[in-house]
């Protein structure tokens, strides 16, 4: 009952902010002190993973759950076959983690890294991991706890995404996005895009890639792969996330607030919520969205204000 409360009061928020383009979100902000570096987040459930320095670790509203160690967890994680995988950038390996007992049951050599500003994701039945250094994507097969392939693509490519039956990978180096077939691992697009493209989700009937250089966020069309819009959010979206969910765009910046809503058809931002602390990450849930701060050690749990 509680869950289905919060999800009408989120959307009952949304509906209201959409009447004015970028007024600040009635949301409520539950801030949770993380000593460390709280990070890249991925949802498990009622609960939060996050990477931290030298460890994972598991956080709930109420407290953190569990902490596993990881020399220098980076980037995005992913939960997939019962599993949270994680890029290692000390080693350049993955680390597959039982959620539920914290237990390390492998670790697998792909070649991660080393800048730490990358996704780990899965779809089609493996886990994606690139290597900027080297221009390529290992594709993990978790019933094997190995790299079954190895994918070339543009170099510097760091910044992946799986949705609409492919796999998107985002070169910050090339400036380009390329879409790949999972089935045969065959680059079948590429497409160019603004200054220094960055993080990118699969979602709300689009691509959504940042150009962090030019502050602005990209719309490509999945069947087209072509670019069909642009929202301009700010002077730069340096670092920061993006996410989608509830029929919006979840966009975390570095700069003016700490994230933005926006509207995936008209792209208007529809609100503008809370206040800038230095770079983080975001995920949405239908209960209400996480955001990191690292640079304040904190993580914050937001819901629709009473």
């Amino acid at each position: 009952m509680r869950r289905t409360i919060a999800v009408a009061l989120l959307s009952i928020a949304l509906g209201a902010a959409s009447s004015a383009q970028g007024q600040a979100l009635p949301l409520s902000e539950k801030s949770i002190d993380v000593p460390g570096f709280a990070d890249f987040l991925v949802v498990d459930g009622d609960t939060v993973w996050t990477t931290n320095d030298g460890r994972v670790e598991q956080w709930a509203v109420g407290g953190k759950r569990a902490s596993v160690a990881v020399p220098r967890p980076c980037g995005t994680m992913a939960l997939a076959s019962g599993s949270l995988w994680v890029a290692n950038c000390k080693d350049g390996d993955i680390y597959r983690i039982d959620p539920r007992t914290s237990e390390v049951l492998a670790k697998i050599p792909a070649g991660v890294g080393p800048s730490g500003e990358l996704n780990v994701v899965a779809g089609a039945g493996s886990i994606w991991a690139p290597s900027e250094t080297t221009g390529k994507i290992a594709r993990i097969d978790p019933a094997m706890n190995a790299v079954v392939g190895i994918i070339d693509v543009a170099a510097g490519t760091s910044y992946l995404s799986f949705g609409f039956d492919a796999l998107w990978a985002a070169s910050g180096k090339s400036e380009t996005l390329q879409r790949i077939d999972p089935a045969s691992g065959a680059v079948t697009h590429t497409i160019p895009l603004g200054k220094t493209p960055g993080f990118l989700a699969a979602g709300e009937g689009a691509v959504w890639v940042q150009e962090q250089g030019d502050g602005t966020l990209a719309r490509i069309d999945p069947a087209k792969v072509e670019v069909t819009g642009r929202v301009k959010v700010g002077d730069n979206l340096k670092w920061g996330d993006v996410d989608t969910g509830g029929g919006r765009v979840w966009l975390r910046t570095t700069d003016d607030q700490m994230f933005v809503v926006i509207d995936p058809r008209s792209l208007e931002i529809l609100a503008r919520a809370g206040k800038p602390s230095g770079s983080g990450a975001l995920r949405y849930t239908p209960a209400g969205i996480w955001t990191s701060a690292h640079d304040l050690h904190t993580m914050s749990w937001w819901t629709a204000a009473p």
